[in-house]
């Protein structure tokens, strides 16, 4: 049980589960959901690897892993727990969402509040017995937690306006992403988390930027839910079946260009780079003497040369570009076929 229940608060299940809810009408708590878990995990794998606090000895504790997922997640640090942080932001910013647009009344609040508590209390207690957290990186995930959808609270308001109306938003949300990917603290020991990391900032991206581009034809807040009269359930199940088939097509054919692109564009500009899985040629290559030594620079190699000469992992590159194009392909791509299809 505790096993199923970890996996519902996994990677995968966000990448199906959001997606989900663009395609059924809830554009805007589909926006606020992948903004707010870009949020938790950077915060949260930020601490983790300034921490560096180990999990749980293993033996004499047994952990369970029983999906690649969670053997993944036995490979980055303890503190704070990330299931317990996110369980708290996503399932607090959801009972938000439903008592804010659904009606209000003493017992739905409670019941909302009971459904959340007993959700993160699950969550936490599953963390420990599997031997994947201790007691405290669990309270602290759950503190952290607690923080983080309070601030949301605040902001979300002023961050879906800015996304909807904003000025230069691709751009600026273009900066802080790179940003973001070179402010990332560096660990005692290299972990997932920063991959992670990684993924979920291309995939707010690429969600932002298709968003912008298509919000008053697909994402405004007038547009067919789920269960009316232009979405019944088989319309819904055929934006399903086309828009996953068109999310993991995008996501294969982005990351085959990403691995051809970056290298091609590194080496023009004469970046010294690496990869550790993606790119078989670059893997431990001595990349730090670029091939353009000795030749005139360029412009732009001059203005590169200013940055320090050292080797870049390529495969953070290619990683955003696959999941920003996955985010796209949900509020862009997806969006415009269901529309041809009358779906």
């Amino acid at each position: 049980m505790f096993s199923v229940m970890s996996c519902v608060v996994s990677v995968p299940f966000y990448t199906g589960f959001i997606p989900l809810l663009f395609w059924s009408g809830h554009s805007k708590l589909a926006r606020q959901m992948i903004l707010l878990l870009a949020f938790c995990d950077f915060i949260g794998n930020s601490i983790k690897d300034v921490v560096s606090a180990p999990r749980p000895s293993s033996p004499p504790v047994r952990r369970v892993t029983a999906t690649k997922d969670e053997k993944e997640n036995a490979m980055e640090y303890g503190l704070p727990s990330s299931h317990a942080l996110n369980t708290v932001c996503l399932s607090g910013y959801l009972l938000h969402y439903a008592l804010t647009h659904g009606v209000q009344n003493g017992v739905t609040v409670a019941v909302g509040f009971a459904l959340v508590f007993t959700l993160v209390m699950i969550i936490g207690i599953g963390r420990i017995y599997l031997g994947m957290h201790s007691l405290i990186d669990v309270v602290s995930g759950i503190s952290f937690g607690l923080v983080i959808l309070a601030f949301w609270l605040t902001i979300h308001g002023y961050v879906d306006d800015f996304i909807i109306s904003g000025q230069n938003v691709t751009s600026f949300l273009a900066s802080l992403s790179l940003l973001l990917c070179f402010a990332y603290p560096t660990p005692e020991f290299p972990t997932p988390s920063f991959e992670y990391h990684t993924a979920f900032v291309g995939a707010a991206f690429g969600i932002v930027s298709g968003i912008r581009q298509t919000y008053f034809h697909f994402h405004h807040e007038g547009v067919p839910r789920i269960f009316s009269p232009q979405i019944p359930l088989l319309v819904f199940l055929g934006r399903m079946l086309v828009g996953i088939s068109t999310i993991l097509m995008v996501k294969f054919c982005s990351k085959a260009i990403a691995k051809w692109l970056l290298p091609v564009m590194c080496n023009t500009l004469g970046i010294p780079i690496v990869s550790s899985c993606y790119v078989p040629a670059l893997r431990g290559s001595d990349s730090s003497k670029s091939k353009s030594d000795g030749k005139q620079l360029g412009y732009l190699q001059k203005v590169i040369a200013f940055f320090p000469r050292k080797a870049y992992d390529v495969d953070t590159g290619i990683r955003f570009l696959q999941y920003a194009g996955l985010g796209w392909s949900v509020t862009d791509l997806a969006p415009s076929l269901f529309s041809h299809l009358n779906l």
